[in-house]
């Protein structure tokens, strides 16, 4: 008997948990969804040079997400200096399954460490929607900015070494080759000499 009343209880439990997901399904449908991606498009992160934020913005919804508002506050100006692009960038309309991007190029200040956190994501999911939707875009997440010089070190084509080189190895090549010559000279002055007798 109490088995009986437990497979019964199961099923009701899966029945109530299927009217759920689909309840919340069609609510989730009703109007816009974006997902948004914040990606660092620099292979090597060096203070003083740029970087690259891109922000995709991707509409998976059945509709229009209207009034799309991008805030990213995690480049202090203390650590960064901005270069172009708007780190608070407003979007009028992404159409449904489109996808609209957004760049902004900021400058590090000094090498060390830095979390790259998300960006604030305001939108209206459909144009009778009473309130903003909020979301999140992802998280690049902790990043190391190299010294200019450390970078400059590896990097460089070493145009000033390799010069230094070739001067430091230039009297070790040319006094031989100088001795050289001379003595071929004598030689070659003498066995005009004697072939003339």
């Amino acid at each position: 008997m109490f088995i009986g009343s437990m497979k019964v209880q199961f099923l009701f439990c899966i029945a109530a948990a299927l009217l759920v997901a689909a309840y919340g399904e069609e609510d989730d449908n009703d109007g816009a969804r974006l997902l948004v991606a914040k990606l660092i498009h620099n292979k090597y992160l060096v203070e003083n040079m740029d970087v690259i934020v891109k922000y995709t913005v991707y509409n998976t919804g059945n509709a229009a997400a209207l009034e799309v508002e991008i805030t990213d506050n995690s480049f202090d100006p203390d650590n960064f200096a901005h270069m172009s692009g708007e780190l608070n960038a407003r979007i009028d309309r992404v159409p449904p399954n489109t996808n609209v991007t957004h760049t902004v190029v900021v400058r590090p200040r000094k090498p060390g460490y830095f979390n790259f956190t998300s960006a604030e994501v305001l939108y209206r999911r459909k144009e009778d929607a009473p309130r903003l939707q909020v979301a999140d875009s992802s998280e690049p997440g902790l990043a190391y900015f190299t010294s200019y010089k450390e970078y400059d070190k590896k990097f460089s084509s070493h145009v000033v070494d390799w010069a230094a080189f070739a001067v430091m190895t230039l009297p070790s090549l040319a006094i031989p080759f100088a001795l050289w010559f001379s003595s071929k000279r004598k030689y070659e002055k003498l066995s005009r000499n004697t072939k003339k007798h």
